[in-house]
């Protein structure tokens, strides 16, 4: 039995039975080459999927899921989620009123080169890692690829699917200059294979990594500070949760009755994108089956809007946003598609530190209160130049005395995955406290 074949199966026995039915079915198919000593040390490819249902039965809402598509294990998952949905004590839970989505490819030809060629991309990607004699040892030299297929179903009349993914190369490895040693890394990823370079990869790594060798201790203060793409990155990953409509519904979001009100610097502007040209999560609808927007979150410093499924919104009296989350084995919940810290005018560097790694983000930060406490790697910025590298810091604050303090924002936009999806620009922020030496 196909996947589309169980969504039609589940549909006819959730309405024979008088229960409302939603059917999130979800396969991916993954492959990883990596390359060491010039020969691919390990071929990786691994498919998975199956679906899941959430059922509603007078207000009281049950979820199950399969990886099996026999109709024996169909109907015990039905059976499953109409007794969970029992065993619940709210009676407020319903299914949001479904139409037809269509059928959308996302991803086109982006991923069809020739395994070959993906061979060659890894081994290309370990040889120009190595060309710098500081490179002392490889730890990764990987080309990688993921692709995704999402249907949804549901007696309310939702209907539609999509499918997307992505590629990426990393390079990890060991530098050494004199008794200083580095370990770094660098991925590059984007919506289509064309778009990778090995070499530029590996370049980018070395660059990058080989800057850190012979830091030195910075000592404790205040300076301004410029936090790269990718460390921003990692240090709003924790706190996305403060606009999540689960969350402010809950209680736990500072932001909760800031709507309107400005609570960053008006230089700063935060948005969820699901149909960005480079984005890397981009969906035409949320895993209920709600047509996906372009939403700002912050716009030049205002809070203009909170991410919601049909539940928190209707609970919280606003639209769905298009944010309803969930896999076929979990619950509803809310998450953004493509996260984006909006492009500004440029940043100067000047004085001060140029954050470029941050370690411990989800240990350091807490989102309720918005404090952080972080280590970190970096250069010391004096008249406009990389002085010399530093380590042995940390940096610690507030994440809602940060945004106050952002003085501008860079031009051009950095993607990542590693920390959540979305991009970022360079972003100078002042007065950060610096525990160093």
């Amino acid at each position: 039995m196909t996947l589309q074949e169980a969504q039609t199966y589940l549909l006819e026995r959730a309405r024979e039975r008088g229960v409302e039915l939603e059917v999130l079915s979800s396969g991916s198919r993954e492959l990883t080459l990596r390359a060491r000593e010039e020969q691919l040390e390990e071929i990786t490819a691994a498919e998975r999927g199956g679906l899941g249902v959430r059922v509603v039965t007078e207000g009281r809402t049950g979820y199950a899921y399969s990886e099996e598509l026999t109709p024996e294990a169909l109907d015990w998952m039905l059976d499953e989620a109409v007794e969970n949905a029992k065993l619940q004590s709210e009676t407020d839970g319903f299914l949001p009123a479904g139409r037809s989505l269509g059928r959308h490819d996302l991803l086109g030809e982006g991923l069809s080169a020739p395994l070959d060629e993906k061979k060659q991309m890894a081994l290309e990607l370990e040889r120009a890692s190595k060309s710098d004699p500081r490179v002392q040892q490889i730890g990764a030299a990987a080309y990688s690829e993921r692709e995704y297929q999402t249907e949804i179903a549901s007696t309310k009349g939702a209907a539609g699917g999509y499918r997307s993914g992505y590629a990426y190369l990393m390079t990890s490895a060991v530098m050494a200059a004199g008794t200083s040693v580095k370990q770094g890394w660098e991925v590059k990823v984007a919506r289509e294979i064309a778009a990778l370079d090995p070499a530029s990869t590996a370049q980018e790594f070395i660059r990058k990594t080989g800057r850190l060798l012979g830091a030195r201790e910075l000592s404790s203060g205040r300076y301004t500070a410029y936090f790269e793409p990718q460390a921003f990155l990692a240090l709003l990953a924790p706190f996305i949760s403060l606009w999540s409509g689960k969350w402010v519904l809950e209680g736990k979001s500072r932001l909760a009755d800031k709507l309107g009100q400005r609570v960053a610097s008006a230089v700063f502007s935060l948005y969820d994108d699901p149909d960005h040209p480079q984005g890397l999560m981009n969906a035409p609808f949320d895993a209920e089956g709600t047509p996906t927007r372009k939403v700002h979150l912050l716009r030049e410093g205002v809070v203009e809007s909170f991410m919601h499924n049909t539940f928190t919104a209707r609970k919280l009296g606003h639209e769905p946003s298009g944010h309803a989350a969930r896999s076929y084995k979990g619950v509803l919940d809310v998450a953004p598609h493509n996260l984006i810290v909006a492009p500004g005018a440029g940043v100067r560097l000047e004085d001060g530190v140029l954050v470029t790694d941050l370690m411990g983000v989800h240990a350091g930060a807490k989102p309720i209160s918005g404090d952080f406490s972080l280590q970190a790697l970096g250069l010391k910025i004096e008249g406009g130049e990389a002085a010399y590298p530093v380590e042995n810091f940390t940096i610690s604050g507030n994440f809602f005395e940060l945004l106050e303090r952002v003085v501008a924002v860079g031009s051009e936009l950095e993607w990542s995955v590693l920390y959540l999806a979305g991009a970022s620009p360079t972003v100078e922020v002042a007065e950060v406290a610096f525990a160093g030496a």
